[in-house]
């Protein structure tokens, strides 16, 4: 997917990706040439890891 797809479907403004991206915060990317595109296995795995944990009981 590109910038404007995962912007999308985080529900986040696109300058928040591009943000991420030079904060080393966001999934990881692929450069092809000046386009970035990122796996969408990758997202799925950074999503999850943004979970914060549950209640401990």
């Amino acid at each position: 997917m590109d910038v404007a797809e995962l912007a999308a479907y985080l529900g986040v403004p696109v300058s928040t990706v591009y943000d991420w991206r030079t904060r080393d915060k966001g999934p990881p990317a692929y450069r092809f040439g000046k386009h970035l595109k990122f796996a969408v296995a990758d997202v799925q795995a950074w999503v999850a890891a943004q979970r914060e944990p549950g209640p401990r009981r």
